[in-house]
């Protein structure tokens, strides 16, 4: 069946209020953002729905897009008819056919926006049940639980059929609970927290650290896929490249060898908060989990703190690994971010870095580097792209593949 548009429900957006139409808006905006390479489709925002016309468009492929943005409850590929009862009639008749197996049972279930029209909704049920019970052999109507369901949608400008309820996302739409960064990675971890922040409507600006020739340029085009990966949760992303080679080797030659981690990720975080403050963004997210590694433990954190009174956000904190694996998995980062290509935070790694850093030793083992100089040359350095949903970097290079075997 061509279906002509598919119908957007919201979910927490009923409960916002005098915000509701603001939060509207910014779904419209992200749904366009993740639908930009379907040029025929029109998305329209409404008060109580929101409807994305195919115009002959992939209906299939058109829900697998909008399934995964966030602040979307609940979608359904319609049909729009002209208020003809005798349409109704055939078009509900076919998408019953369409579905129809021996003993399966079937229900109209109507609604009536348009007060208007001559047929209240008991008649609207009763005039297309009889019809499909008179031309589908051995159906039987069921009000409870039935096999299939048409819903009919009596509205000031249409009737709207469908026959299918498709679960999404939930959530807020992303850019409504404000803006940040977040320290992306090139692991498994980062992505998982971007997507649990953008569930709660936070825009992410994505701060990546590439260390040439230390780090490939693999690994910085597997972290520009993970982020395209992610973008279709709620439209683009901005990718902030920032070069800490220099900051890397200055590091490892002055600081020693037990605080090594603990000031690289001082640096980084010092870095990240001074590009978050400059964007006008609020806090800065990471995807550290409590105990997972050497800098993750609450002393470890506590030292890198210090360099930022900026919200530092732990999405994955209480989370272990089988967990945040669980949702990598599920939303289709995680073998991005098992590729062998290694990133700055797993190069220079000291044989035994400190797990329980003294936050008076960490001051003053940073005095040992200009830490003034060497964080204006990276913010000086960075490179922003903006990064478009499903957007591929990897297979732009040529020798991704050789490199890997």
């Amino acid at each position: 069946m061509q279906y002509s548009e598919i119908m957007v429900r919201y979910g927490e957006l009923s409960t916002k209020g005098k915000n509701r139409k603001d939060f509207i808006k910014q779904l419209g905006k992200n749904i366009r953002h993740v639908l930009h390479d379907f040029h025929d489709i029109h998305v329209n925002p409404q008060q109580d729905r929101l409807h994305v016309d195919l115009h002959g468009e992939d209906y299939d492929k058109v829900i697998e897009r909008l399934a995964g943005v966030f602040g979307i409850e609940t979608l359904s590929p319609a049909i729009k008819l002209d208020k003809d009862i005798d349409n109704a009639k055939q078009v509900a008749l076919q998408m019953v056919k369409d579905q129809y197996q021996p003993g399966m049972t079937f229900k109209i279930n109507t609604i009536r926006q348009d007060k208007q029209y001559p047929l209240d909704t008991y008649d609207i049920n009763d005039k297309l049940g009889g019809y499909i019970i008179d031309n589908v052999d051995g159906i039987k109507a069921q009000m409870k639980h039935p096999d299939i369901e048409i819903r009919v949608e009596i509205r000031m400008n249409g009737i709207f059929l469908s026959s299918e309820t498709i679960k999404g996302a939930g959530g807020l739409p992303v850019g409504t609970g404000g803006r940040a960064t977040m320290m992306l990675s090139g692991g498994i971890d980062s992505p998982v927290a971007t997507y649990l922040a953008m569930k709660r409507g936070v825009k992410v600006d994505m701060i990546h650290f590439f260390s040439p020739p230390y780090t490939s340029p693999q690994a910085l085009a597997k972290a520009k896929e993970l982020t395209a990966q992610v973008a279709k949760f709620g439209g683009n992303i901005q990718f902030i490249e920032v070069p800490f080679t220099e900051v890397q080797e200055t590091v490892k030659e002055k600081v020693p060898e037990g605080y090594l981690m603990t000031i690289q990720r001082r640096m980084m975080l010092r870095i990240a908060s001074a590009i978050t403050r400059n964007r006008h963004c609020k806090g800065v997210f990471t995807g550290e989990s409590l105990g997972q590694v050497a800098s993750q433990t609450l002393e470890s954190m506590m030292a890198i703190n210090d360099v930022t009174n900026l919200p530092v956000l732990r999405p994955l904190v209480s989370m272990d690994k089988t967990e945040i694996i669980r949702i990598a998995e599920k939303i289709g980062t995680y073998d991005l971010s098992i590729m062998p290509f290694e990133d700055c935070c797993t190069i220079f790694t000291p044989p035994s870095p400190k797990t329980k850093p003294d936050l008076e030793k960490t001051r003053h083992y940073e005095t040992y580097i200009d830490v003034d100089a060497l964080t204006k040359k990276a913010i000086d350095g960075i490179k922003v792209t903006d990064i478009k949903p499903g957007e591929e970097f990897l297979n732009q290079n040529q020798d991704v593949f050789s490199e890997l075997l």
